[in-house]
Formats: structure tokens, C-alpha cells, sequence
């Protein structure tokens, strides 16, 4: 197949914080469902089709290990059962509901359908949780697989101590899950300080992605960090933004599915957006067929703007070129309901375009290598700086967590290193699950800021109550605490505070 127009390189990053004894509505543990049954199984399934195909290299898929603890747990395979009866129930009601309307009564008849197909998905192929489903794309090398620290933190704020133990954690936590360590990772938030690369390298990391404005938009080409061998890839905005940007992005179209408006009587979304400034009451209702020309229509424009993309920088930098757009997983039918389908008709469409798709370790193998940077602070966030995570909302969290993890370091160091001892073990698992960027990312952005300031607090006073029973010798009670704890928050059953004390020597 010609390939003479560039390489292209689709990069999906999926996450969701810990959710699980966390609450249910509006924000918990139906956070997760929803991003289960209308991304990662619609995501997957393209992913092996792909593979029955015999196609490799089709993109690069983050998983990061707080998400993979969430989604192989027993606890989750229930619940989400659970939850998808309910969407039957749901799709049942709106039957009656909207049997006056041919279109929405279709809509209905569709809701159904995809949550018997759901479950049945759930009941075989995923009913061992995500690792079994991911790990023959690794080794049929369909993906390329990301990993990152633990519990997603922004490791531009974490102590050195705790930031390597966190990498080194997350990427053991993904060889134990899938059989591969991975050599690239999704920073966190794309959140880099100057010198982390010395991290990366020390960890095995050879890979991770910057966002574009890092690179000063010279995204063309992977370049190695400093003195380094590790490689950074830039997020091209002018090809990523066709779908991400919140004010000309293809999720806002007309013709699709309206993510914000709900029947509330049935708790399913009936409409379609019909324009940005109508009110929901006034909005049209879903027309599946009109969507459906909608997706042909944005494949097209998105390969002609890779295409053309990659023949101006050609042509700007005397070299074949490449274009990485990256994109969050749970963007692709859980935040745009056609996503799914445009997705798979881009990977589809590029190679017959002449665009050569493959992954970041293909690109670099390609030769997409220019010369070393140094970067500077930056994040995808807003800014692209740290803001949303060290900004002036979240101070307070900020100096909550410098503390946290000082009181960690010290607490940690106190503890014999001859036996194992649960209780540390979980006071190093609840400072983790505190340190979680999404709770400064939502509060920021006033995202269900309640929540987040609510999920934060609470895993700190945990970690406290329990640091101050080990330092105090009070191991009886520090063990109660402990056992109580994990009756939430057991995730990373192979996680070992005597690790973090061996990363600080």
C-alpha cells in the first residue's frame, strides 16, 4: 500500500480515577459503567476486528493502572451487570414513553438492543475483567501499550521519592496485569517538569507524550530530552483540534447525539445538539441515519486535514513527516456517541490515502527522530503550564498534599523493613489515591468540584488517622484502621510500603 504522504499516529489515553465504595450518582461509580459499556467495549471490539484482520500497529492505547485495577475488579463485574439491567429497564420505559414519536421510539428500540449486546459482551469475552482483553492486542502488537504511574498523579508535584515509586509501581502494576512493561507512558496530564526525563530513563521509560506548545508546534518529528535517549512526541493541535476544540470540534455538530440533554423520567439522552444555543426543550430529537452521513463527512475532512498537514510540513522541513493526534479513550461513545464509528472509518481511510498509521514505537523505528530539546514546565491543561493543577483554586489542596507527602517519607522511613506490614501498605495506597490529579483537575474546572474537594479530603484524613497510629506504636489500631480502609479503597493488592523505602535510599 502507498504510504508516500507521512506517518499518522493515533494515540488514546484512558482513565478514570478510583470510584469503586465511592458513591454512585451523579459522579462515582455510574461514571465508570457509562465509560465502560459506551467506550471501552465499543473501542475494543474495533480493536479485535482489527486484530481477526491480521492488521498490527493500529494505534497507541493508554491504560492507566488505576483504571485497569477498576475494570478487572469482581466487585466492578458485578456492578456494572447491575447497572446494564437497569439501562434495559430504562430503554423499556422510554419504549412507552416515546411510542408517539417514530424517531425516538427507534432511539429506544436501539438503547435496548446495544444493552443486551452489552451485557452478553460482559457474560464472555470480558468476564475476567479488562486484562484478558487487552493482552492479545499487546502481543499481537495491534497496540502499542502506555502505562503511568499508579494512581494518575501530576508528577511535576510530587517529591522525588514518591514520584519514582509511583512510576515504578504503575508500570509493574501493568507487567502484572498484562504480561508487558510498558516502554512508553501518557504522563499524567501530559504534565512535565525539566529534569523528568532522568526519571524516565531510570525507569525504562523510553517514550511519552508532550502536548504541542512544549515543542513550540514543531511536533514533526519524536526528539530525545536533553542528554538522554528518551524520546518525546508531541500532540499535533492543528489535526487534533479538528475533533477536540470545544467551539468548531465534530462532537458539537448538529447532527449528534446531545450528551448534555436527558429524558430524566428515563435517564437516556434523546436529542440531538440542533444548535449550540437551543435550549434542551427545544431540541430535536436523535436521528441515527443523519448522524450516520454526519461521521462520513468528518472521516473525510479529518484525512484531508491529515493529509494536507503532512504535505505542508514536508514541504516546510524537507523530510517526510508525522502528525500525532491524541485523544482521551472515554472521548469515543461515552462523551461523543458516533465516536466509535468515525473512529474506526479514519483508520480505515488513512492507509487508503497514503498515510502510513502506526504507533509511536513504529514512528520511532521509521526514523521520525530529530534532534534533542529541553523542555520546558508544561501540561495539555489550560495554559498548557500547570495551572489547573497548582492554580490558585486548589491551593489549599497543593499544600495539603506537600504535607501529605513529607508526613509519607517520614512516617514510611520509621517502619522495620524485615516483614511486610498491611497497615503501611495501606497508608501508602490511601497518600496515592489523595494525590490523584482529577481531584485538582475538577475542582478547577468546576466539575463536580464537590465531589473531587470531598474525595480528597477524605483519603487525606485516612491517611493521617493511620500515619498517626504507626508513629505513635499503636499497632493495633493502626491494623482496625487499615482493615477498614481497605474495605473501600483495596486496590494494588501487590503494593508494598518496604518498595517506597528502598526508593529513597
Amino acid at each position: 500500500m502507498n504510504t508516500d504522504e507521512g506517518t499518522f499516529c493515533l494515540v488514546l489515553h484512558s482513565h478514570l480515577p478510583w470510584l469503586l465504595h465511592h458513591g454512585s450518582w451523579p459522579v462515582g461509580e455510574e461514571w465508570l459503567y457509562q465509560a465502560w459499556t459506551h467506550s471501552y467495549l465499543r473501542v475494543f471490539d474495533l480493536l479485535h476486528r482489527f486484530a481477526d484482520e491480521g492488521k498490527q500497529d493500529v494505534l497507541t492505547l493508554g491504560v492507566t493502572p488505576v483504571l485497569a485495577a477498576q475494570l478487572d475488579d469482581p466487585y466492578a463485574l458485578r456492578g456494572v451487570h447491575e447497572w446494564i439491567g437497569h439501562w434495559q429497564l430504562r430503554a423499556q420505559q422510554a419504549a412507552q414513553r416515546w411510542r408517539g414519536d417514530a424517531l425516538l421510539r427507534e432511539l429506544a428500540a436501539e438503547e435496548h438492543r446495544t444493552a443486551v449486546a452489552a451485557a452478553e459482551q460482559l457474560q464472555t469475552d470480558w468476564r475476567h475483567g479488562l486484562s484478558p482483553m487487552l493482552r492479545p492486542l499487546v502481543d499481537a502488537e495491534v497496540v502499542e501499550l502506555l502505562g503511568g504511574p499508579l494512581t494518575h498523579p501530576f508528577q511535576p508535584l510530587l517529591a522525588e521519592d514518591v514520584r519514582a515509586f509511583a512510576l515504578a509501581e504503575g508500570l509493574a502494576d501493568t507487567r502484572l496485569r498484562i504480561g508487558h512493561r510498558p516502554e512508553g507512558i501518557w504522563a499524567p496530564e501530559c504534565g512535565y517538569t525539566p529534569g523528568l526525563e532522568h526519571d524516565y530513563a531510570a525507569a525504562g521509560v523510553r517514550r511519552f507524550l508532550v502536548d504541542g506548545p512544549a515543542l513550540r508546534g514543531r511536533t514533526h518529528v519524536a526528539r530525545p530530552v536533553g542528554e538522554t535517549d528518551v524520546l518525546c512526541f508531541g500532540r499535533d493541535l492543528e489535526v487534533t483540534y479538528r475533533v477536540w476544540s470545544p467551539k468548531a470540534g465534530y462532537p458539537g455538530h448538529a447532527a449528534y447525539r446531545d450528551f448534555h440533554t436527558w429524558d430524566h423520567a428515563v435517564g437516556i439522552k434523546p436529542s440531538r445538539v440542533t444548535g449550540k444555543q437551543v435550549p434542551p426543550p427545544e431540541k430535536a430529537p436523535y436521528d441515527a441515519a443523519r448522524a450516520a452521513q454526519t461521521v462520513h463527512a468528518h472521516v473525510k475532512d479529518f484525512v484531508d486535514t491529515v493529509v494536507q498537514r503532512l504535505r505542508d510540513l514536508r514541504e516546510q522541513h524537507g523530510r517526510p513527516a508525522l502528525v500525532i493526534a491524541a485523544y482521551d479513550t472515554e472521548l469515543f461513545g461515552h462523551w461523543w456517541h458516533e465516536g466509535p464509528m468515525w473512529l474506526e472509518g479514519v483508520l480505515r481511510a488513512l492507509p487508503e490515502a497514503g498515510v502510513r498509521v502506526t504507533t509511536l514505537r513504529g514512528a520511532a523505528e521509521a526514523g521520525h527522530v530529530g534532534d534533542p530539546v529541553e523542555l520546558p514546565a508544561s501540561s495539555w491543561g489550560s495554559g498548557k503550564d500547570w495551572r489547573v493543577w497548582d492554580g490558585e483554586q486548589v491551593a489549599d489542596m497543593v499544600q495539603s498534599n506537600d504535607e501529605l507527602q513529607q508526613r509519607l517519607l517520614r512516617t514510611v522511613a520509621k517502619i522495620g523493613s524485615t516483614t511486610r506490614d498491611p497497615a503501611a501498605d495501606q497508608l501508602v495506597r490511601e497518600a496515592l489515591l489523595a494525590l490523584s490529579s482529577d481531584w485538582a483537575f475538577m475542582v478547577t474546572k468546576n466539575s463536580a468540584a464537590d465531589y473531587a474537594r470531598r474525595r480528597a479530603a477524605e483519603h487525606t484524613d485516612r491517611f493521617f488517622l493511620l500515619a498517626d497510629a504507626l508513629d505513635a506504636g499503636r499497632t493495633a489500631q493502626a491494623a482496625a484502621l487499615a482493615d477498614q480502609q481497605r474495605a473501600a479503597d483495596h486496590l494494588f493488592g501487590q503494593l508494598d510500603a518496604r518498595r517506597l523505602q528502598r526508593s529513597e535510599t
